[in-house]
């Protein structure tokens, strides 16, 4: 299910940035928040996207061309920047397409403009203020097996692609070589890469730029894999784990993949954590071998929580998987998910 946008541009940036900031750290945000310090960038977004609530400031909205406005935005709150008028209520006016605009004063504080707000959108009435985390404990899956070629991608994306039609789920892929980009056909110019480094150097600003990386691919939210596997290595598993619990909380996620490999740091450290592991078997001789061979490491160190959570997935043969990423939830693998979900996940 793909989150509803609510979108704030004022062209000067430290006013945006801190009526951005404002609202990750006290509200809980029923939508996803993107913010834009430019009109030629939210135009190329508004392209794309529709815009459920549009805060904008009156120099900025005066650059926007109207039509982005009327085929595109649901409500608009425009932040007066005459000094001299009035604060209190928003005032409503008519747009030209007899909607009504909200005008508020920007000289208030942000928590006096939020306010107004929460008063005065429809769809808000949930709003709730919070400390930055999510009611519920987000479930990590994890998806590892140590045997290759095992369809565990296609059975990761499957399952996230069909959770997310009644869940928020995210999928984080670990593998050193995706090729996820080539897949899909897309430029990514940001991955996961970028999100570990504003995570551990500028954790207050992750939350405003999560949205411009995070992606979705058939209702399913992905972060792009890195395309050098240098971050797997310098990453622990803590780490990760810690990453993972942060976009949880931003995001509310329910539950987060993760499309395990051998190349990362802390693979079991994060086996550990996992609500539940699936792990993909074949009847070969080397299938079998290297299955034993990872339980025996299991054993040795004590992980015996790993093997307890772990669901072997032995798959009959399929005629045909699909190929296309975005179609994972048709044929038959999406049967066999299907059935894993309501029995193991939901326990019907």
């Amino acid at each position: 299910m793909k989150q509803k946008i609510f979108a704030i541009c004022d062209m000067e940036e430290a006013y945006a940035l801190r009526m951005a900031e404002y609202m990750l750290e006290k509200i809980r945000l029923p939508y996803a928040l993107h913010l834009f310090t430019k009109v030629e960038e939210l135009e190329k977004f508004m392209e794309e996207e529709e815009i459920a609530i549009l805060l904008i400031a009156e120099s900025a909205l005066e650059l926007l061309r109207a039509e982005y406005v009327r085929e595109q935005v649901v409500q608009m709150f425009i932040l007066q920047e005459n000094d001299m008028c009035e604060s209190g209520p928003p005032k409503r006016e008519q747009q030209g397409d007899d909607r009504p605009a909200l005008y508020i004063s920007k000289f208030q504080s942000p928590e006096t403009i939020v306010a107004m707000l929460i008063e005065s959108a429809e769809g808000l009435s949930d709003w709730r203020r919070t400390g930055g985390a999510t009611g519920t404990e987000v479930k990590l899956i994890g998806i590892y097996s140590p045997v290759k070629r095992c369809l565990q991608t296609t059975f990761a994306l499957t399952m996230g692609q069909m959770l997310s039609k009644e869940h928020r789920v995210l999928y984080f892929n670990f593998e050193c070589y995706s090729g996820f980009g080539q897949l899909l056909g897309r430029e990514f110019l940001a991955d996961v890469t970028d999100v570990m480094y504003y995570f551990r150097c500028d954790k207050e600003k992750l939350a405003l730029h999560l949205p411009a990386i995070i992606q979705n691919i058939n209702g399913l939210d992905y972060v792009p894999p890195m395309q050098s596997q240098t971050e797997l290595w310098e990453t622990d598993g803590r780490q990760w784990l810690e990453l993972c619990r942060n976009i949880a909380s931003i995001g509310e996620y329910e539950y987060i993949i993760l499309d395990l490999d051998d190349g990362m740091s802390g693979l079991f450290d994060l086996l550990k954590e996992c609500y539940k592991i699936y792990t993909i078997t074949r009847d070969d001789s080397f299938a079998v071998a290297k299955l034993n061979q990872y339980e025996q490491i299991l054993k040795f160190y004590e992980l015996e929580e790993v093997a307890e959570r772990t669901v072997k997935c032995r798959f009959p043969i399929f005629k045909e998987v699909p190929v296309n990423l975005e179609l994972m939830t048709h044929g038959e693998l999406a049967g066999y998910v299907k059935a894993i979900i309501r029995e193991d996940l939901y326990g019907k």
